[in-house]
């Protein structure tokens, strides 16, 4: 019996080994993606034309096409012409061009036009000049000035720093004025930095280099005063909604009502643990609460989709956390709940479409696990709640105007993109594509795989792993683990990595992802328990995936590697000072160091000030842990980060430094919170030769270094 098993798992070792002798490795080209390897490009999809055509653009000609959803049958697409009209700035003046016709100017100043704006009706385009909110007729080229008392600490119409890293958003390049749907109307915000401390960021370029000189708040300063304004489109006086600018609080984004009666005003306290809603009458300025919503922790003020109105002019839809697990709401105008719309131990994402004569909504959520994206529908009464795609895979979804039909662009970690056409229903219809090449099973490469990793109070961390090719159980890896680490910021997710993984599984480098207990992935629930704390469930979990990691015979537990940018940075350096005695090397972007020295939205949120947390802010920075430092810590900082200043680097390795400390530093002059252009392939190789100095001891290969 033992002499036949000998012969089976020998004969079994023999077959394995021999297949994967005549399988090809990826090369270099192909691992970078420079070169066709594991997939195959799929058209792109641009949406619906009609519940009976999807539009696509081929990769082969690079041309748009409407199909036929059950012919297949492709014709030209040209977007209607309304679709085509676009506002821009050029040489610092306003344009609009229809379609392919020749662009006409609008402005004609020194001074440069901002965030230009086309109006609902398209007879306006708004913008902002030296912080000033402005609007031109499109037909007769009158300009319109809405407001005049704008200075280099006033702006109207223009975000405040703080707003627009945190609250309004990165996308909106500093707007804040909104159209109202009738375009008689424009809301606005004007910003007071008066009493905002100025942060100076010092550029190195020219003989006497220069300052940008920026109002940011950090943890505990003064935040800029608020108003919210509204001016009708041919000018007149402002009126200002009825808040208080001196009161410590915040305002989220505005939301218009269907006819423009009204804006829906988003209100939070400095706290950020009280959130109301105001409908404000542009006419008057009078506000009249319609929401009220307090929680223990924080409310997420920046929350993307929170309110969804309804067309009916009576209901809107809601977005919560309220219970611990982000769900959907039904609520009249004024403020009266009618009924929850989803429950449960699950995290809703965002509404994809609203079918008001079926009263069905069809939204995306994470239910069947928390690391994969589903579609679903549900009548607004809660009922009848139906999972719309299949399997084991996480979907991308483009549902069809009338919601007859979706297509889903789906994978999985093991699975490369498929794409499919469903009904409303869930009723498979027929596949639309394949991304994995013809030659996918000639290659043997890493493998990534989904797993969980336990902890002793009973969570299992997610955590996507990707194995050296032609794993070998019996060797001991050096392991990458790449993390972020944020509040309600998990990066693991069950789909395909593609083949930037490829080169270092090739190498013999363990990969591996991980997210902590507050990531998101145990929803607001587990979130919360970051509260007053940051940096501290964080690292027991990561100290935990090292551990278990350690634990493998086939790790290296002398070369364990953590890396991560901006909050990943963070964790980074806090991995290396106080979870030193588990990680062996850092590799750390734009780290924040010290939680005082970041703006004070954000921080506040989640540490309350430094004058009400002393101790949080104390446990949660890096520069507490500085005498426990060992291995080998390499950080990376642009000079001109205005989001993490370069002051949270200095001050630690001012610290490290006095400690004699060994680590290592790189500064990439002119980069702000992130580098790229001509610094990338410089930042590039230094990652590398980091990677195979510490972790595999040997030199870098020559066809890199080209």
């Amino acid at each position: 019996m033992k002499k036949t098993l000998f012969l089976s798992l020998t004969m079994s070792l023999f077959l394995v080994t021999h297949t994967q002798a005549q399988l090809k490795k990826l090369s270099q080209q192909q691992t970078f993606g420079t070169a066709a390897s594991l997939t195959q490009p799929m058209s792109t999809l641009n949406g619906w034309r009609d519940d009976a055509h999807y539009i696509e653009v081929d990769p082969k000609d690079n041309r748009m096409y409407a199909v036929d959803i059950k012919s297949g049958a492709r014709t030209a697409y040209t977007p209607p012409p309304v679709s085509n009209v676009n506002v821009f700035v050029k040489d610092k003046d306003v344009y609009i061009q229809y379609g392919k016709e020749e662009p006409k100017q609008l402005t004609s100043n020194s001074a440069e036009e901002k965030n230009p704006t086309l109006s609902p009706d398209g007879k306006y385009v708004a913008f902002t000049r030296n912080n000033d909110l402005y609007a031109v007729n499109v037909a007769n080229g009158q300009e319109i000035r809405y407001t005049t008392d704008a200075t280099d600490v006033i702006y109207n119409g223009w975000s405040s720093w703080v707003y627009y890293e945190e609250i309004l958003g990165r996308p909106t390049n500093y707007r804040a004025f909104w159209w109202s749907p009738d375009s008689k109307k424009l809301a606005f915000m004007r910003f007071d930095d008066t009493k905002v401390p100025m942060f100076p960021i010092n550029g190195s370029t020219g003989q006497h280099g220069y300052v940008e000189k920026t109002r940011y708040p950090k943890a505990g300063d003064p935040n800029p005063e608020v108003r919210v304004g509204f001016v009708p489109v041919t000018g007149g006086q402002v009126t200002w909604a009825d808040f208080n600018e001196k009161d410590d609080q915040y305002f989220g984004t505005p939301y218009w009502s269907f006819d423009g009666s009204s804006l829906m005003v988003q209100w939070m306290n400095r706290g950020q643990d009280n959130l109301k809603f105001y409908a404000v009458d542009p006419l008057s300025g009078a506000k009249k609460e319609i929401y009220d919503e307090k929680q223990s922790s924080w409310i997420d003020l920046s929350y993307y989709g929170r309110i969804e109105y309804l067309k009916d002019k009576k209901h809107y839809i809601l977005k919560s956390d309220k219970t611990g697990w982000a769900h959907f709401y039904l609520y009249t105008l004024d403020g009266k709940l009618v009924n929850p719309i989803t429950s449960g131990k699950w995290q809703v994402t965002n509404i994809m479409q609203i079918d008001e004569k079926n009263k069905v909504i069809y939204f995306t959520a994470r239910k069947e696990a928390s690391t994969r994206s589903d579609f679903y529908r549900v009548d607004y009464t809660g009922k009848n709640l139906k999972r719309l795609t299949f399997g084991d895979y996480s979907h991308q979804v483009q549902l069809s105007p009338g919601s007859k039909y979706f297509i889903t662009t789906y994978s999985n970690v093991g699975t490369p993109p498929q794409r499919a056409l469903l009904d409303n229903t869930g009723k498979f219809i027929k596949s639309l594509g394949d991304s994995k090449s013809a030659d996918f099973d000639q290659y043997v490469f890493g493998k990534t795989e989904m797993i969980t990793i336990p902890t002793e109070d009973g969570y299992q961390l997610p955590a996507t792993i990707t194995y050296p090719t032609n794993f070998d159980p019996a060797r001991k890896y050096p392991v990458v683990m790449s993390i972020y680490g944020g509040p309600n910021a998990g990066t693991v997710s069950n789909t395909w990595k593609g083949t930037g993984n490829q080169w270092w599984a090739n190498e013999g480098i363990i990969q591996i992802a991980v997210d902590h207990r507050a990531s998101g992935q145990f929803g607001k629930a587990g979130v919360a328990l970051m509260h007053r704390q940051l940096g501290h469930w964080e690292l027991i979990d990561y100290t935990t995936a090292a551990k278990w990691l350690k634990a493998q015979p086939w790790v290296d537990n002398h070369k364990l590697l953590i890396t991560g940018h901006s909050y990943g940075g963070y964790m980074t350096c806090l991995a290396l000072t106080k979870g030193a005695d588990v990680f062996d090397f850092g590799y750390a972007g734009a780290p924040v160091t010290s939680w005082e020295l970041y703006d004070s939205h954000y921080t506040e949120r989640f540490m309350d000030s430094p004058q009400e947390n002393p101790e949080g802010y104390k446990n949660g920075s890096v520069l507490t842990y500085v005498d426990n430092y060992k291995g080998l810590l390499r950080i990376m900082h642009g000079d001109m980060d205005d989001n993490v200043h370069l002051q949270n680097t200095i001050q630690l390795i001012d610290k490290l430094q006095n400690a004699n400390k060994h680590f290592e530093l790189m500064i990439y002059p002119g980069g702000r919170h992130g580098w790229a252009g001509i610094k990338t392939p410089h930042d590039r190789m230094e990652r590398i030769r980091f990677y195979y100095q510490n972790l595999l001891n040997k030199p870098v290969p020559a066809e890199l270094l080209k």
